[in-house]
């Protein structure tokens, strides 16, 4: 899709806000979305992002689709790209609508920066942790058996459990059993 290739070499978002706890500056699901829109249209291209609710393991996640596409003499043409944030229903200082926005942003976030090619390597956000503390995940967890059923079946991968939970080596060796 020549229209995206374009898209993709033409995109500036630069990172115009302030973390003033953290003092980095980041770039957010809107600023992508202003810079990028005029580019939609100059292309004549159409972007969608839709979110769905899911849960594997007890972990309650938003995933998020941004799809982009071109009609070319009758046909259409596109591309899509997904991505995951966990939601925390008892996150300190939010309610349960503001935890459910708060992840849809930084997953719609991510799978904008996929499918556009924004690269967040220097971005400090993308190894804060904005305070939150993951929990270890052992055999002694409420958690532990969903999440190595979930595993097992395919539902998750192991990747998906440390984006959650600290792993040890020994207790990975056990989960993957």
């Amino acid at each position: 899709m020549k229209e995206l290739i374009s898209i993709q070499a033409e995109l500036k978002a630069p990172k115009n806000q302030f973390n003033a706890f953290g003092k980095y500056k980041y770039r957010s699901c809107e600023d992508i979305l202003e810079a990028l829109k005029p580019l939609l249209l100059k292309y004549e291209c159409t972007l969608t992002i839709e979110d769905e609710i899911k849960e594997v393991g007890g972990i309650v996640f938003v995933e998020s689709t941004a799809a982009i596409q071109v009609d070319k003499e009758g046909r259409t043409e596109g591309r899509a790209v997904t991505a995951q944030a966990g939601i925390d229903i008892n996150r300190k200082g939010m309610d349960i609508a503001q935890s459910f926005g708060s992840s849809s942003s930084y997953s719609r976030k991510y799978a904008l920066s996929g499918l556009l090619l924004i690269d967040d390597t220097k971005d400090p956000d993308s190894t804060n942790d904005h305070g939150a503390k993951k929990e270890e995940l052992s055999p002694k967890h409420p958690k532990w058996q969903g999440a190595k059923d979930s595993l097992a079946s395919g539902k998750v991968t192991i990747e998906q459990i440390k984006a959650v939970y600290i792993l040890t080596a020994d207790n990975e060796k056990l989960l993957i059993g």
